[in-house]
């Protein structure tokens, strides 16, 4: 379940009309009436750009969806080869989606037929820039957390975790298949994982060597097994026993052992393989299991079509619907983590996850393997997100 970093194209994304400013970290932004690049509100205002892409003193917007002119001013990113198969994954998802084909979020009435007009009218740009794609396309701010528009962007990952088929040292820590006969409550991770209330059901898929390896792949919701032979199984979402979930790494850092631990998969295993006494009690401070089952399949989100890196995002769908069309304000990062500038990508609302929750969060998938996991790790900042939809009275533009 659940960065995107559009290779091709994105230098020219940032295209600003006279009068707007790109703005450099820490700088206050001053303007006259105007289209604010950052907001897609017509403001006066006086911002401040923290280092984290946080713009602080922007409008306040009232309800959930802002009506924004952000298309007017800005040119898109490519709609390339990759964007383009991930848009027909979402035609895909729409077609097959079930319940209402109609939702209210806040003021703003979504149809699950405009959802399916935005993803055919971007697929007209295919491999081409969508220049005057707002004369067909309308945008729709949120508002955030902060009723300001600040969205925070994080990111997930599909892990490779290396298995054998049975028990044999290193790999002893089992992974599980949902139980089907279980009756009451079930256990928690200490008692499963340490008082063996599984054992001898014959619900073991596979053997780790490392129990943390498990617990990332239950935070990401899938990933993929590695056999010695190199042959990989993707391991999809299973359900949870429905404890509820703490983040270890919240006790970890609370520990006094812990003050300094880095929380990226690499640094936590380092603090446990520097503190592997610590390892298991940690571990059974989360109460929640993620269960697994083996697919043939891709890593798929929870509408049900292929991940794409780059594009693929988890919302919660109480305020925005899967098979959305999203464009989205981000900035980018070097190496040492200094902000460049922002930049306007497409993506598209695929999936969901247990920690986006609110209009203020979004979880980017970065792809697969170890890779993809520091990336994951390393996205942590606010940017600006908009909802497509088609404009209620079309005209009768051409596609340039």
């Amino acid at each position: 379940m659940r960065l995107l970093f559009y290779s091709l194209a994105l230098s020219s994304v940032a295209v600003l009309l006279p009068g707007c400013h790109r703005p450099a970290e820490g700088e206050q932004l001053h303007g006259q009436p105007q289209t604010d690049i950052l907001t897609g509100i017509e403001s006066t205002g006086t911002y401040f750009m923290r280092k984290d892409g946080k713009l602080l003193g922007a409008p306040v917007i009232p309800d959930i969806y802002q009506p924004s002119a952000v298309l007017d001013t800005i040119a898109l990113p490519l709609i390339d080869a990759q964007l383009t198969q991930a848009l027909m994954y979402q035609l895909e998802l729409l077609e097959q989606a079930r319940g209402p084909k109609y939702r209210r979020i806040g003021q703003l009435s979504v149809q699950r037929e405009q959802l399916r007009q935005t993803v055919e009218i971007l697929l007209q740009w295919q491999h081409v820039f969508p220049y005057g794609i707002h004369r067909r396309l309308e945008a729709w701010q949120i508002r955030g957390d902060d009723r300001r528009g600040n969205v925070l962007f994080t990111g997930y990952y599909t892990p490779i975790t290396p298995v054998t088929n049975k028990p044999e040292a290193p790999f002893l820590y089992p992974i599980y298949d949902r139980p089907r006969q279980w009756e009451g409550a079930l256990p928690t991770r200490a008692a499963i994982e340490h008082g063996r209330a599984f054992e001898g059901l014959g619900l073991e898929i596979a053997y780790a060597a490392d129990p943390l390896d498990i617990y990332f792949m239950q935070l990401q919701g899938s990933g993929f097994i590695e056999y010695p032979n190199h042959k990989r199984k993707y391991l999809a979402y299973n359900g949870t026993n429905r404890h509820p979930f703490r983040s270890i790494e919240r006790f970890i850092r609370n520990h006094p052992l812990g003050e300094d631990a880095v929380m990226t998969p690499q640094g936590m295993k380092r603090f446990f393989n520097q503190n592997p006494h610590l390892r298991d009690s940690l571990l059974h401070e989360n109460p929640s299991y993620t269960f697994f089952m083996a697919t043939d399949k891709q890593p798929e989100g929870a509408g049900g079509v292929p991940l794409t890196e780059a594009v693929s995002v988890a919302v919660d769908t109480r305020y925005i619907p899967l098979g959305a069309c999203l464009v989205a304000l981000r900035p980018e990062y070097d190496a040492r983590k200094r902000k460049l500038q922002h930049r306007y990508v497409i993506l598209l609302a695929q999936d969901i996850g247990g920690a986006i929750q609110g209009p203020g969060r979004l979880d980017f998938y970065t792809g697969i393997g170890a890779q993809a996991g520091k990336t994951a790790a390393q996205l942590r900042h606010y940017g600006r997100v908009w909802l497509l939809l088609p404009r209620q009275v079309p005209s009768s533009a051409e596609i340039n």
